[in-house]
């Protein structure tokens, strides 16, 4: 999994990125809030970020409101990571749309156990867009055959949006998963093939 650390001092920075490695993760770096703010705009953003409070550009909090605007299926976890102890900021970078709140200096045992927290969120919400598009194409494909279908009351063609017409046979397979076998059925036999006797051919 990939994690972006925003932190604007290098000593600091340094330390998280070798500890984070060291677990396994894949790090990714940003010295500021505004670096930090277009790595998360990418397509391929990583979904934990470890934020610090205080960075130039761009602080955390702010940091944090932008985020929580991107419109993207699995929403970036942030662990907001600060020096800030009191409740109100634990409340102020809740209200922000941090995920999680560490103060400095902190254990590495409890970061590690909090990212896997943010692992387990991250893979569950995964697994849930993931469901919900699958659904979306079950829902496209149950709808495929609803509607008014022109077809002709003679020959039973379906006309397309391109005024061609095709067989009905043509049509659903190609808008379904149906297949057809084909046969007579009894009033056709009658009608069509009295000399025939289909229980003898048989």
């Amino acid at each position: 999994m990939r994690i972006l650390i925003a932190e604007d001092d290098l000593a600091t920075r340094l330390i998280y990125q070798k500890i984070l490695a060291k677990w396994g993760y894949e790090v990714v770096i940003a010295s500021d809030g505004i670096e930090a703010w277009e790595i998360l705009q990418q397509d391929d953003a990583p979904k934990v970020a470890l934020l610090d409070w205080e960075m130039p550009g761009l602080d955390g909090l702010e940091l944090c409101r932008r985020v929580r605007t991107l419109q993207t299926p699995t929403p970036v976890y942030v662990i907001m990571l600060t020096g800030r102890s009191t409740p109100e900021d634990t409340v102020e970078g809740l209200n922000a749309g941090a995920d999680d709140y560490i103060t400095k200096p902190f254990d590495s045992q409890e970061l590690q156990a909090r990212i896997r927290v943010a692992e387990r969120m991250v893979n569950v919400q995964t697994s849930l867009a993931e469901k919900v598009e699958d659904l979306k194409h079950a829902l496209a494909h149950v709808r495929m055959l609803q509607g008014i279908i022109p077809i002709c009351m003679h020959c039973h063609k379906i006309r397309q949006d391109d005024e061609a017409w095709d067989r009905l046979e043509d049509y659903i397979e190609r808008h379904s998963d149906a297949r057809f076998s084909h046969g007579i059925c009894p009033e056709c036999r009658s009608a069509h093939f009295p000399h025939i006797d289909f229980e003898s051919e048989a």
